[in-house]
């Protein structure tokens, strides 16, 4: 059991990092409360459809215990919600978490889908240009929840962990994979086994496992 320590929403808006405008919604505000929805927190929005948004996305979640490891690397003090993450508490790095755990939220019901794939606005947003590579080489990326039951959730909700589906791939080894290791097919098989894994990450792992037997 953990209580939230942050509930945050934004919309795609433009932003100008170094003399470029972009769409976004990392910039995200702490809210009270928000009803929680196949799609998404009310409120809450994407601007990089490929890496956010959708069932297997609705709800992005990063460990508060990372902002600290970052500030003191880098020599400044980065903070939540800077990775445009909806909800952070503690003790649920991505070593601690599971593909496929189900968690009460609120008066909701969620399910870990995937680990985050970062993108370049991660840097931009926290002004430091080594952030994404390191948040990459690390796997410190947070991970997504699918809406298994909608409902609302609260600044101070609590999320509980109800079910575990399986123990061999926890969000940090499956990024593990995804990231760095993709050519231990043997283990990337075994987590294409896993039926709780995004559709987006099944559909990348399998070409892979396409590259493998086109060169076998």
């Amino acid at each position: 059991m953990a209580q939230i320590l942050f509930l945050n929403v934004g919309l795609p808006e433009v932003k100008n990092w170094n003399g470029t405008q972009e769409h976004s919604a990392i910039a995200k505000k702490g809210v009270s409360e928000a009803f929680l929805s196949i799609e998404a927190l009310q409120g809450d929005g994407v601007a990089a459809t490929e890496y956010h948004g959708g069932p297997d996305r609705a709800v992005c979640f990063y460990p508060v215990e990372h902002y600290s490891q970052w500030s003191r690397e880098f020599g400044k003090e980065l903070n939540a919600p800077s990775f445009g993450e909806n909800i952070s508490v503690p003790g649920m790095k991505e070593s601690d978490v599971y593909i496929g755990d189900i968690y009460r939220l609120g008066d909701s019901i969620v399910q870990i889908s995937q680990g985050r794939i970062p993108c370049s606005k991660i840097s931009k947003n926290n002004d430091t240009d080594q952030l994404l590579k390191r948040v990459v080489e690390t796997c410190y990326t947070g991970y997504f929840f699918r809406v298994l039951e909608e409902g609302m959730v609260y600044s101070d909700s609590e999320i509980n962990l109800l079910e575990r589906k399986q123990n061999s791939f926890s969000v940090l080894r499956a990024n593990e994979l995804f990231f760095h290791q993709k050519n231990d097919y043997d283990a990337i098989g075994k987590l294409l086994e896993v039926n709780e894994l995004a559709e987006d990450w099944k559909q990348n792992l399998q070409r892979l496992l396409k590259q493998k037997n086109r060169k076998n």
